[in-house]
């Protein structure tokens, strides 16, 4: 058990929860904004992205 571990686990999961599937309630509460799916997609690619070079 490395408290490490699961300390960068929910950080992690925190972002990608933050960072994708908010960019994703944004796009359905407001399709106006206009980020659409593939802004959505590039949403979640770049929380990955961030986390990687963030916590390796």
């Amino acid at each position: 058990m490395n408290p490490q571990k699961y300390a960068a686990e929910l950080i992690g999961t925190f972002w990608l929860t933050f960072g994708g599937c908010g960019s994703a309630v944004l796009a359905a509460a407001f399709p106006e904004v206009g980020i659409g799916l593939l802004g959505v997609s590039l949403a979640f690619g770049l929380t990955v992205l961030t986390m990687a070079y963030a916590i390796g």
